[in-house]
């Protein structure tokens, strides 16, 4: 009874069930994730709770969560799982999916090879202006914040009691 379908892990150790690391977690859990995501390198001028760079120096966006494109990022054990890494902050790590991917279970990779693994697109502080409007629905960078404007406020029908400006949308002549 009590039994789990989910097979046991262990990397060692005694037989002792207790001090084997049988039935240790595969993931991290929301606490290790949130110091994980605190402890990795701040991007400056934005957000530090939207955006961060992994491993690699690469710009992610905490949204983009265990997707694939180049901003997207996943949780990664830095002494692989599979190699006795336990799920704990200390063992974590942000990185781009794609260089997760190409990371796999190896050990002590440098941060040169993990750039090496990178997406090759950049995106310029618009960019990721236009981005973080679309995610979020307003941008939020130290001394410039700003929101989207309601369809009502874009028809003239209506005056936001929001006191923060509204972004000038990316076609216009002023930038955001």
């Amino acid at each position: 009874m009590g039994s789990s379908s989910s097979p046991h892990r262990s990397h060692g150790g005694s037989n002792n069930s207790s001090s084997n690391g049988e039935d240790r977690p595969r993931f991290f859990d929301p606490k290790a994730k949130s110091k994980c995501w605190a402890n990795a390198a701040i991007v400056p001028g934005r957000h530090p709770e939207r955006w961060r760079k992994d491993a690699a120096g690469n710009i992610v966006c905490k949204r983009f969560c265990n997707c694939q494109g180049c901003l997207c990022f996943e949780y990664d054990h830095i002494l692989p799982f599979s190699k006795g890494g336990e799920s704990v902050a200390e063992n974590c790590q942000i990185l781009q999916t794609r260089v997760n991917r190409f990371k796999s279970n190896k050990e002590q990779v440098d941060e040169n090879q993990l750039k090496g693994y990178s997406c090759d697109v950049k995106f310029t502080d618009k960019e990721l202006d236009i981005i973080e409007m679309a995610v979020y629905g307003d941008v939020v960078r130290p001394g410039n914040q700003c929101r989207c404007r309601t369809v009502a406020e874009m028809l003239g029908q209506v005056k936001s009691k929001d006191k923060t400006a509204a972004c000038k949308l990316p076609h216009s002549s002023e930038a955001l």
